[in-house]
């Protein structure tokens, strides 16, 4: 273990949607198994009291006011400073037992960012069926993309380092900020480690925000223009190929048309997507 690991600061952020039910137990749990740790809530404008049940139980509240959970999530790298970050869903669905599991590869500096798994130790009445084959089909998709072997990439339980937090912007605005986090750090070299977690149902009156075709559809949106992005190469060259296929079955002047106004469009995008992620940077460093 590095000198001085014991002594790294850690703090727990809570992203919170409406979830009166069950905030309050997360802190409790959490500052149970880290009592030397911080613990926030950051509210995305909720309307049924959590906020102030938060402060009841002890967390410190900070508000975002743009909806969406990658907006909290930007927030929460932004305002939460700490050598070891703990993010986890205020839903009461993920073991506060088991965060020192998550903390340990941060601690020995073996990894980045560790993500509790769910898809190992759990079953269909946990994780339901449509859930459960949104996350395979979107982790097969991007493990083929970018020759990894990840189980669950849409896992809300998750432990930064501070070099993790120094070094990723997050650009996107709702449930797909778990895959940009994971390709961000892909693509810079970072270290992402898997730890198989424990996953509970959520309680009677607890609802989920996840609605699995509008966020599984961004989502892949998502890993494309990351793909594109981070992988230019990949990209453009297949969509040349395919143009040039095109253009000798049909039109060469079409296919070529086709070609600058595909690559312009891309490279328009790109260069916003650049200015957004220095943008979100130089606010953190702030």
């Amino acid at each position: 273990m590095p000198e001085n690991a014991e002594l790294k600061s850690i703090a727990v952020a809570i992203p919170c949607y409406n979830e009166a039910v069950t905030i309050a137990k997360v802190i409790g749990d959490f500052k149970s198994a880290l009592p030397q740790a911080a613990v926030y809530v950051v509210d995305n404008n909720s309307t049924d009291g959590s906020p102030e049940l938060a402060r009841r139980a002890g967390a410190m509240v900070l508000r975002e006011n743009r909806q969406g959970k990658g907006y909290v999530m930007q927030a929460i790298l932004e305002r939460v400073k700490a050598d070891i970050l703990v993010v986890v869903d205020g839903d009461d669905t993920y073991p506060a037992g088991e965060v020192l599991q998550l903390i340990a590869p941060i601690r020995t500096e073996e990894a980045d960012m560790v993500v509790g798994s769910r898809l190992e130790n759990n079953t269909h009445a946990t994780l339901r069926r449509l859930n459960r084959f949104g996350n395979v089909v979107l982790s097969s998709t991007l493990n083929f993309l970018f020759r990894t072997r990840f189980s669950d990439v849409l896992s809300g339980y998750r432990v930064f380092s501070r070099r993790f937090l120094n070094q990723i912007p997050v650009v996107t605005s709702g449930f797909e900020t778990e895959v940009e986090l994971t390709i961000q750090a892909l693509t810079r070299g970072l270290t992402i480690m898997e730890v198989p977690i424990t996953y509970r149902s959520r309680p009677d009156g607890s609802q989920s925000k996840l609605r699995p075709f509008r966020d599984g559809y961004r989502i892949l949106l998502t890993i494309a223009v990351l793909l594109r992005d981070q992988r230019p190469l990949v990209v453009f060259g297949a969509s040349g190929l395919f143009f040039i296929i095109l253009g000798v079955l049909t039109s060469v002047w079409m296919a070529l048309l086709g070609i600058m106004l595909l690559g312009l469009g891309f490279v328009l995008n790109a260069i916003n997507t650049r200015f957004k992620e220095m943008s979100c940077l130089m606010r953190r460093l702030k």
